[in-house]
């Protein structure tokens, strides 16, 4: 029988990192739309990510993406967040936007192009001495549309030489998370498509690079638990970006189209003894809020990890490692469906209520006030979204 007592003893050291931009305005590649009470600056992204930790207890950091939160004074910033409860989190990098990286940025042809990537990837690490950041995120939309436009293996060196120069500039406690994505904006190769051409790079670089999964950045039935089991037991998994797909990168709420995949990631993870932030690993919503309410939103997130997070701790590991032994297949799998069908709704409210929170964070944020005062507020200027 499972132990509840360490059940509530786990789920009090989670983390879950929230993304300055899920509060901002964000669309498809068709259209963005706007919502009334968009933050305007990072320092209003903030007060929305520390709204999101004050009803849910476990989100007390907020990454930023650089150029979209950059600010004059940081180190303000980081006084800003503490003063509302959170924390600076994650630094995450931006070489996809401007016109020079069409073909590409730390892997461009053009060296005097792949120098101005790399700049900025060192300003990122400059920012992190400012912020106290522990880790610099890398995502390279590079990659090739044609067979033939440009050199595969040439490219992987120009990659290697750009992560290597960044790698040496890390300071102490400080670390790199290569992501990984199949696909898009780069169609017919991506530079970085898996996790075994991430991996790869990591090893070369040494011990603080780290793989980072995103959940929505895999070919449809991959079996992403099994990436996570492989690169745990190669202790290069540095993080996550959670979100949900249907299709591709949809960036929707985690959980909302396949709960059942992200329980048996938190199984692994829990198999590991890897929930906390003792593991190393960075749990970070990645998710673009496009026609959801925004706070709402990324509460229910953090509400839905925990909730697999709770199932996967509730697994029978003395039943299940006897029927896999035992070449037990149905008792094997009744072993983890029973954690799975397990109603832990119950568990977290009153596991919330020993925190001294509300048993039901977004009826709570509902009866805040937050949005009515917000919405008044941040009346005229420009609203966040992509690119801001």
């Amino acid at each position: 029988m499972t132990d509840l007592a360490r059940v509530r003893d786990v789920l009090r050291t989670q983390r879950i990192e929230t993304a300055s931009w899920a509060y901002a305005n964000s669309g498809t590649r068709f259209k963005v739309f706007g919502q009334e009470a968009v933050p305007r600056d990072p320092y209003e992204k903030i007060a929305d990510a520390a709204t999101v930790h004050r009803f849910t207890g476990v989100a007390p950091t907020v990454a930023l993406h650089i150029p979209w939160d950059k600010v004059a004074d940081y180190a303000d910033l980081a006084r800003h967040a503490r003063e509302l409860g959170a924390e600076l989190g994650t630094i995450n990098s931006n070489v996809f936007q401007d016109n020079d990286y069409m073909l590409g940025s730390v892997t461009n042809p053009d060296p005097a192009i792949r120098a101005k990537a790399t700049s900025h990837l060192l300003e990122c690490v400059d920012i992190m001495d400012l912020t106290g950041s522990r880790d610099l995120k890398l995502w390279f939309s590079d990659g090739t549309n044609y067979p033939g436009q440009d050199d595969v293996r040439r490219r992987q060196d120009r990659l290697a030489d750009s992560l290597a120069e960044v790698y040496a500039r890390l300071g102490d406690g400080q670390r790199m998370l290569l992501e990984y994505k199949l696909f898009e904006p780069a169609f017919y190769m991506t530079d970085v498509p898996d996790w075994g051409t991430a991996y790869l790079h990591c090893v070369a670089l040494g011990e603080k690079a780290k793989v980072v999964i995103d959940t929505g950045h895999h070919a449809p039935g991959t079996n992403i638990e099994f990436i996570v089991a492989q690169l745990l037991r190669a202790d290069k998994l540095g993080g996550f970006d959670f979100n949900s797909r249907f299709y591709a990168d949809d960036d929707l709420m985690v959980g909302a189209a396949d709960p059942f995949q992200l329980f048996r990631i938190m199984h692994e993870i829990v198999l590991a003894d890897a929930v906390g932030p003792a593991s190393g690993i960075a749990y970070m919503l990645d998710q673009c809020h496009n026609i959801e309410p925004k706070i709402p939103a990324v509460i229910r997130s953090v509400m839905n990890v925990q909730e697999a997070t709770a199932k996967a701790l509730l697994v029978d590991h003395d039943a299940l490692r006897a029927a896999q032994d035992a070449g037990d297949v149905l008792g094997a799998n009744e072993a983890l469906m029973d954690a799975y069908h397990t109603d832990v709704r119950p568990l977290l409210r009153d596991f919330r209520e020993d925190l001294g929170l509300d048993p039901e964070p977004l009826e709570a944020y509902r009866r805040s006030g937050y949005f009515d005062k917000i919405k008044a507020e941040r009346v005229g200027g420009e609203q966040a979204g992509w690119g801001a």
